[in-house]
């Protein structure tokens, strides 16, 4: 292969490999929802009555009187006054507006079933369970716990809970029978909906066992609506309290169930996150600021539009999920993919075929994904058409440059954008990263000579992308890079990062925890004499002279190196763009010297599993190059696998423990458990 001038693909590559910054094409400019660069000074000079752009994508029963009310900061209040319902926006409105037939959720079983629920079919199907959450007893404020894997009735139900004003509790299907139990005596719940089973890998698994041990941890009385997702597959018994949910639908078919009306600060749900004192958290997030903020960002940044078949590839057992699978793209009436499988089963190519088959617009995955897709190998994306893509998207993690260009090049074909997003549980919606379509010059630095001979000059362009740099704070936001004073730190520096403003989407508080809200997340940096609060995400970064933030990592995710504190992700992204490394990953291990010393532990690419002595040199030089002598690896270690939880996380505590020669503790939540004595057996041996 070779371009029009003959340059071979090799030089290409090399090409792509040195370039540091990406413009988006003009096509995609042309018919994005957001390409005005003068936002960013509209939403600063109107803040905070910029975000009435966010309320006006929602229907409003009442409107609201106040965009931001911050008298009892930091407990922000917004869209005071107003009020609305979350099923509505996302269904009845779409209906009325002649979405009727158009496409809402498109499901892909792992097996290959596949189910469509147009707009009118999917008000429909709430509606009905709607009405029976309502006879078995659920009111207005009653948390319904959802434990279920990426099955159609898991948003059913949500829309359903949203419609009655009861919030959701949606519990990861991959936590145990222990963190179910534990989520829902928290949230004080009463009402369970649930499966039989799901697939993984070809696999029934048997779900509704979990879940009633998990029950027998509940101090409440609790009524079950189970659904069957398996058939014959597995046989379930449902005994007292508990429903099957084909029945229940199937008795309420028909059923109008008026949306409830709510108040814009009224709860939507709970989501639970982990925190630092080993108890879960439980975020609250609210109905108008939320579901404003996630449409919003949905619409800016995702650039999702009604006719567009949109995926983003998250478990809705997490944020991403809820915001970006579910409630935003529902928002704007448009087609929202779901899979219930793995990318590699049957196989490797098992997304892109989807991708191909629904033409997707629109692809929204993380990191880890990304670096899986490497080290399979580009003949997998090579064997689909996947030119319907128009906007590529990573969440999760912060992205190395060099996978940031392997999926620009094999996966959008150096046409898509790709918006690299940064925020978290708490904030609710994206933070930091570009408007893709946002590409204007502004004044500052060296531009092209006018006629005459005479200069004029700009600045770099705004929204550039930067691979491995999430980018800029979204127009409205006021995220700063600072150091250990709370002052900002100079471009180059890395230091951490804050929020100096409220934000639509931000969680009100932890459920029936206040002081630990404060605690958690507005102690640092708060000059309370000044009535001034500075949300702190525990999130270390760098900003560069154009104030781009790159996200290095959690706070806690440092090693101290005879007392230089070490950014694992900084390392990490170092290891992984050397030629030959897939995936890695960084820890801390104890060392009489230094306190600590860095551990790598790294996956080789196929065809590179025998060359463990050159990758470990160049990796060694990577790591040296790029941070420093203070950052040499004690031991790189060199494995087929990492230890992964079932959503796909590292289990970096146990890479640890090896490094340190500690015991290893419990494994049981790993999906490959065998892999850690593995490891470990291979660092005793050397």
């Amino acid at each position: 292969m070779s371009d029009d001038t003959g340059e071979p693909e090799v030089e290409l590559e090399a090409r792509l490999e040195e370039q540091e910054t990406f413009e988006p094409p003009e096509s995609f400019v042309e018919q994005a929802n957001v390409s005005d660069p003068d936002v960013y000074e509209e939403f600063e000079e109107n803040w905070p009555d910029c975000w009435e752009r966010a309320a006006d994508l929602l229907s409003w029963d009442e409107e609201y009187d106040t965009v931001l009310e911050d008298g009892d900061a930091p407990f922000y209040e917004w869209f005071t006054g107003g009020e609305l319902n979350a099923s509505y926006n996302c269904l009845d409105r779409h209906v009325e507006e002649g979405a009727k037939n158009r496409a809402a959720i498109k499901w892909e079983g792992e097996l290959g079933e596949t189910r469509t629920y147009t707009y009118g079919d999917l008000l429909n199907e709430v509606e009905a369970f709607a009405a029976a959450l309502r006879d078995l007893g659920v009111e207005e404020d009653d948390v319904v716990t959802l434990y279920m894997p990426m099955i159609p009735e898991l948003p059913i139900a949500m829309l359903a809970c949203a419609r009655i004003g009861a919030p959701h509790s949606v519990v990861f299907a991959g936590f145990s029978a222990d963190a179910l139990a534990t989520r829902m005596n928290s949230a004080d719940s009463e009402y369970l909906v649930t499966c039989d089973g799901y697939y993984r890998r070809g696999d029934a698994l048997n779900h509704k066992e979990k879940a009633d041990k998990g029950l027998r941890g509940v101090e409440n009385d609790v009524q079950t609506v189970v659904v069957d997702r398996l058939g014959d597959e597995l046989t379930h018994f449902l005994g007292a309290d508990a429903h099957d949910y084909g029945e229940l639908v199937a008795e309420h078919e028909g059923a109008s169930v008026e949306p409830v009306s709510r108040d814009a600060e009224d709860m939507l749900f709970l989501m639970y996150t982990s925190g630092t004192t080993g108890e879960p958290k439980g975020v609250k997030h609210t109905t108008g600021g939320y579901l404003a903020y996630t449409a919003w960002t949905s619409h800016a940044v995702l650039d999702v539009k009604p006719e567009d078949t949109y995926w983003c590839t998250a478990d809705i057992g997490w944020i991403t999920g809820h915001s970006y699978i579910v409630y935003g793209p529902l928002a704007l009436g448009t087609t929202t993919m779901m899979y219930e499988g793995t990318p590699d089963y049957p196989e490797k190519d098992r997304l892109w075929d989807l991708v191909e088959k629904n033409r997707v617009d629109t692809f929204y995955t993380a990191p880890t994904a990304i670096r899986s897709f490497m080290k399979w190998g580009t003949e997998y994306p090579e064997r689909h058409d996947l030119s319907s893509l128009r906007l590529l998207g990573t969440v999760g993690e912060p992205i190395n440059p060099r996978a940031w260009k392997w999926y620009y090049k094999h996966i959008g074909d150096e046409e898509c954008p790709i918006v690299d997003t940064w925020w978290q549980t708490e904030t609710g919606g994206m933070m930091i990263t570009t408007l893709p379509a946002i590409n204007e010059m502004k004044p500052g630095s060296a531009g092209p000579p006018l006629p005459g001979g005479m200069m004029i000059t700009t600045l770099p362009a705004i929204n550039e992308m930067k691979p491995g740099s999430a980018g800029p704070p979204l127009p409205g936001v006021d995220a700063r890079v600072v150091d250990a004073n709370g002052d900002e730190v100079e471009a180059g520096q890395a230091g951490y990062v804050t929020v100096n403003n409220p934000w639509p989407g931000m969680l009100r508080t932890l459920y029936q925890n206040d002081e630990r809200f404060i605690e958690e997340y507005w102690t640092e940096y708060s000059d309370e004499e000044a009535d001034e609060w500075v949300y702190f995400p525990e999130d270390g970064a760098k900003i560069d002279e154009d104030d781009y933030i790159t996200i290095l990592g959690r706070v806690d995710d440092v090693i101290n190196v005879s007392g230089h504190r070490l950014g694992t992700m900084e390392i990490e992204s170092a290891v992984v763009g050397v030629e030959g490394i897939a995936e890695a990953a960084v820890v801390g291990g104890d060392h009489d010297v230094k306190g600590e010393a860095v551990y790598v532990y790294a996956i080789p690419e196929d065809g590179y599993e025998d060359r463990h002595a050159e990758l470990e040199e160049k990796a060694m030089e990577a790591v040296l190059d790029s941070i420093g002598p203070i950052a040499r690896p004690e031991e790189i270690v060199f494995t087929p696998e990492l230890p992964k939880t079932r959503s796909g996380k590292i289990m970096r505590r146990l890479l640890e423990n090896i490094a340190s020669g500690d015991e290893l503790g419990d494994t049981s939540t790993l999906r490959n458990p065998e892999i850690v004595d593995e490891i470990a057996d291979q660092v005793a041996g050397d």
